[in-house]
This record gives structure tokens, C-alpha cells and sequence, in this order.
């Protein structure tokens, strides 16, 4: 691995859209007491099921420190083994999306890793807890890990659930995120957007006001938008005027039916329902963490950031987070239209959800190159 001291667009590098084909996808197993309830107990049967389908399409890539290998190579005995390679890559929790390597390609076969600064989701400032060492150096041995040469982003803060793209030089990105004062408060949105066009290989940034209602990343991009294909998005939405989602997913709406793409194309937009009834914090939940000092603590009645646009695309599917809602299955019927060619396949996320976000953050996908890289 080869740590690069230019950048991804002076190279001719972009970000893929992560609907295009993938090599792999990166978890970590779950087991932070203050992030899962009863010690990862109720989530990890989940990340089961998450790898098994992941598996079945591409490589999956598990992060897992050797306290726990044990215990994740015997609930996932029963799965297929081919396609699972377990990575001794020690992190801080599970949010493999957000402190894991982005990667970008080259068109010509070639893929890098970026290592952005980690700091908990805003550090000092408002960071959920003070000791993320770990997770901050976790995407270099991650790219290490595939022999991925790596660009060093120096001290710019970026979560990988904080960007979206569609592969032809766009990038859409929330306001409320990237401008929060816990990242990079000494610099300007244009100096953001600069840095961001010249990382992800892109020509145009599109920033949306809000994400969706008391996220507490700050409201990443990738809980309220997503992009289907070049030019065709889907928004999450509440009809509710009394759900305090209705004035954000509106100031969203306005932004992105006023814009045009890097192509100079008009959005066509899908309007996703967030659930009918909040989904917030039961007593029992909250009294199964154990927080450190210092880590932010979830609260019983606490809202939750319950959104279906975090699912995640792997080769041929879109795995749904479910909540036991009305609107599980109409989130399911607009995806199967919007995605004609993959399986929707809807998974359980409660016990996702109360770790404070779903499918989407939890995962980062690899993209098909034709390196033939092996994992050490």
C-alpha cells in the first residue's frame, strides 16, 4: 500500500456511484455496549442476515477484533465461508460507512482508498463519545487489508454517510452536516466544497438544508437522499405537517427541484415515506446500554432518526431496513419500482436503529475494478 500525496481528481480519479458494480462491502462486527443494547446481543443476529445477503453477491470483508472473532465466526458457522474474510482490524464501534476507507477509481481498472479524518461525528464540539483513536485509523488497515494504494485527506473531517454521489460528477451533501461547527470550523463552504470536488473526482456539489429530524450525526445526506441513477433521486417525506421531518424534507424538496446535475440534467424525484409512528426509545432499550464517561446516552422516549432511504445497493439487491411500521411495505413497493432490476430484500432494523443509524452507515461498499487484489 502506497500512501499518495496528490489527489484523486489531479490523477483522474472519481467516486462511483454506489449503485455501480461492487467487488465487496466492508462491516464491522457490532459490540460496543453504549451504541447496542444488551452488548450487541439483539443487533448481531441482524448482521447475520445482512452478511448472508451481502455474501451471496460479492465479497464481504468483516472487521472484527480478536476479543470477539470467536464469537462472530460461530453465529456465522452456518453461512457459505467462501466469500467472508475476517479483517483483525481493532475500531471503537460498528459505523463502517462513516470511518471506513471512500473509494474512487480511475475508469481505467485501477481503484484507491480515502482517509478522511474520524472524530466521532463532531469531536470536542458534539461528538457521541470522546475515545475514537481506533475508528480514526481503521480506514488506512482497511485499505491495507485489499493492497489498496490510499490518498491521506490530512485533517479534514468527512463521514462516508455524509456524501452522496452518482458517478458522473455530482455530489449532494447537507448543509447541517458539513457546515457544523464540530468538523471543519475554520473553513469557508466554498473551501468545503473545493476540497470535496477535488477528493471525490467531481464537478459539482448540491447542498441540501437539512437531513432528517434529530439525526444525531448532524443529519447525514444518506438518511434523507439517494441517488437511484444519473438524474433520477429519491428524498424521504412525510405528508405529516405536524411531523417536525415536513418543513426539512420540504426545504430539500425546493433545493432539488431547482437544480440541475454536473450533466445540467433536472431531477426526476421519488418521494420515500419515513415511518407512519415515530420510532423512538423504549425504557426497557435504554437500560440495557452501558455507556463510558463521556459517551452520549440514550434517553427513553428519545426519537430516533428512522429513515428507509438508509438502505444499502450491493450486486443485485437493496437490502430495506423494516420497522414494524405501516409504511414498511409501501417503502418496499417504491423501491422495487425504482430498482426494476434488484431484489429487494427487507431486513428487521430495530435493533439497527437504536444504535443510531441503519444499513446504509453500517456498510461501505468496494467497487469492481480489475485489480485482482487479495486480501492478507
Amino acid at each position: 500500500m502506497n500512501i499518495k500525496d496528490s489527489t484523486p481528481k489531479a490523477d483522474g480519479f472519481y467516486m462511483p456511484a454506489e449503485f455501480a458494480p461492487h467487488a465487496g462491502t466492508f462491516l464491522i462486527w457490532p459490540t460496543r455496549p453504549g451504541s447496542w443494547t444488551n452488548n450487541g446481543a439483539d443487533v448481531q443476529p441482524v448482521f447475520v442476515e445482512l452478511i448472508r445477503e451481502i455474501s451471496a453477491v460479492e465479497e464481504l470483508y468483516l472487521l472484527v477484533d480478536e476479543t470477539h472473532r470467536e464469537q462472530a465466526e460461530a453465529m456465522l458457522s452456518d453461512l457459505p465461508q467462501k466469500h467472508i474474510h475476517y479483517l483483525s482490524i481493532p475500531t471503537d464501534d460498528a459505523w463502517a460507512r462513516d470511518m471506513g476507507p471512500t473509494y474512487v477509481v480511475d475508469g481505467q481498472g485501477q481503484r484507491r482508498g480515502i482517509n478522511w479524518r474520524f472524530n466521532a461525528w463532531g469531536g470536542d464540539f458534539d461528538g457521541l463519545y470522546p475515545d475514537y483513536a481506533q475508528d480514526d485509523a481503521a480506514a488506512e488497515k482497511m485499505c491495507a487489508a485489499l493492497h489498496d494504494d490510499i490518498y491521506d485527506a490530512g485533517d479534514f473531517v468527512l463521514e462516508g454517510g455524509s456524501i452522496h454521489v452518482d458517478g458522473e460528477g455530482t455530489v449532494v451533501v447537507t448543509e447541517a452536516c458539513l457546515l457544523s461547527k464540530g468538523r471543519n470550523p475554520d473553513m469557508t463552504k466554498e473551501q468545503i466544497e473545493a476540497k470535496l470536488l477535488q477528493y471525490l473526482g467531481a464537478e459539482k456539489v448540491i447542498w441540501l438544508p437539512r437531513g432528517i429530524y434529530n439525526d444525531e450525526t448532524n443529519e447525514h445526506v444518506d438518511n434523507v437522499f439517494a441517488f437511484v441513477k444519473p438524474g433520477e433521486v429519491l428524498l424521504a417525506w412525510t405528508e405529516d405537517k405536524s411531523d417536525p421531518q415536513y418543513a426539512l424534507s420540504q426545504a430539500d424538496l425546493a433545493v432539488l427541484e431547482a437544480a440541475v446535475d454536473a450533466k445540467g440534467r433536472k431531477f426526476i424525484i421519488h418521494k420515500l415515506p419515513i415511518p407512519q409512528k415515530p420510532v423512538c426509545i423504549t425504557e426497557e432499550e435504554a437500560n440495557s446500554f452501558t455507556f463510558e464517561e463521556g459517551e452520549d446516552r440514550r434517553e427513553p422516549g428519545e426519537r430516533l432518526a428512522a429513515s428507509y432511504v438508509n438502505f444499502y445497493l450491493c450486486n443485485g439487491k437493496v437490502i430495506l431496513p423494516q420497522f414494524g411500521d405501516e409504511m414498511d411495505t409501501e417503502a418496499q413497493r417504491i423501491l422495487g419500482e425504482c430498482f426494476p432490476e434488484r431484489q429487494v430484500v427487507p431486513l428487521p432494523a430495530r435493533a439497527v436503529i437504536v444504535g443510531g443509524g441503519n444499513f446504509h452507515c453500517l456498510t461501505q461498499q468496494i467497487p469492481l475494478t480489475t485489480q485482482t487484489n487479495e486480501v492478507k
